[in-house]
């Protein structure tokens, strides 16, 4: 069974006519399961906010503060970094982060065996002390800490597919040793990080794992990257859970990116990451959205990779 956690309430984060973060994303992933006849296939996973206790595992008290505090106060972007907000934008960003929490906790006690999140606004560019990049909170980083001091998972992987790198996962996790984090990306490209040369420090020395690609890369790089880097890493590394940040700017024709996927790659990037998730993880898999912005492939990319999830 896979589960999904999604809610219309993170339509609410409003960023205006013509921002590529928009609210019709949300639309067009949820039509695009529906046309491939997926929806009733799904359990749908109750939602919930995120408290602030829960919150505070990834992002310090005066980010929160402030963040809070500027929202709700109708400030038009956040201070930290280039995220357009509006006044609703505070809840539709505890409820993204609760939808991420909940389908952890659908996942860790067997209610489903994977699970996707289709939540806005995204998360992999927030640092525990800044949101930017049209990110609020980490909402994958959130969902790791959650499975670690709840559930007692000591080794979470998680799996990064944007076509931006998630800079904010990265930065969470450097000098961590229970989570390895493996990241594919267009380089060069916003936000600037993720080169080679970035592996981690101290506990977490070894565990990012970065492969920068150019413009143009498809199928054989990215899905070969995979196989040829992440499966040999967790082996050594054996992770518990299986998490992936999943980007779908990374499909041919998106408008912020210039990767060459399609599809049927995101079908096979998700077997091949299920199959790591069977070898070590009881096949337990969470899976978030973050970009993707040409409305007209969306809902066929999510399609595709959770069509893939129930199917494995």
């Amino acid at each position: 069974m896979t589960g999904l956690a999604a809610d219309p309430l993170c339509m609410k984060h409003d960023t205006g006519f013509g921002h590529p973060e928009c609210k019709e994303r949300y639309e067009a992933v949820m039509a695009g399961l529906e046309e491939a006849g997926l929806t009733e296939k799904l359990v749908r996973i109750p939602a919930r906010d995120a408290t602030r206790a829960e919150l505070r595992r990834v992002h310090s008290s005066e980010y929160l503060d402030v963040t809070e505090h500027h929202i709700k106060e109708g400030a038009g972007e956040l201070s930290t970094g280039d995220t357009v907000v509006c006044e609703e934008s505070w809840d539709a960003a505890v409820r993204a982060a609760g939808l991420a929490l909940g389908a952890t906790e659908a996942v860790m006690k067997g209610w489903v065996k994977n699970a996707f999140c289709a939540v806005r606004p995204p998360g992999h560019h927030a640092t525990g002390d800044r949101g930017m990049g049209f990110c609020i909170f980490n909402n994958v980083a959130l969902a790791a800490r959650h499975a670690q001091k709840v559930f007692g998972i000591e080794r979470v992987l998680i799996v990064d597919w944007d076509v931006h790198h998630g800079n904010g996962t990265q930065e969470i996790f450097y000098g961590d040793g229970t989570v390895l984090f493996f990241s594919t990306h267009q380089w060069p490209l916003y936000p600037g990080t993720g080169r080679r040369s970035e592996t981690g420090i101290g506990a977490g020395a070894g565990l990012t794992i970065n492969v920068p690609l150019a413009a143009g890369a498809g199928r054989a790089l990215v899905v070969g990257a995979m196989k040829e880097e992440l499966e040999l890493a967790a082996e050594r590394f054996v992770p518990e859970l299986v998490m992936i940040s999943a980007g779908f700017d990374s499909r041919a024709g998106d408008p912020l990116g210039g990767f060459l996927l399609k599809d049927d790659d995101f079908a096979e990037m998700t077997r091949l990451v299920m199959g790591i998730a069977d070898k070590y993880a009881d096949g337990r898999v969470v899976s978030l959205l973050e970009g993707g912005y040409g409305l007209d492939l969306l809902g066929g990319a999510v399609a595709a990779h959770v069509g893939a999830l129930g199917n494995h």
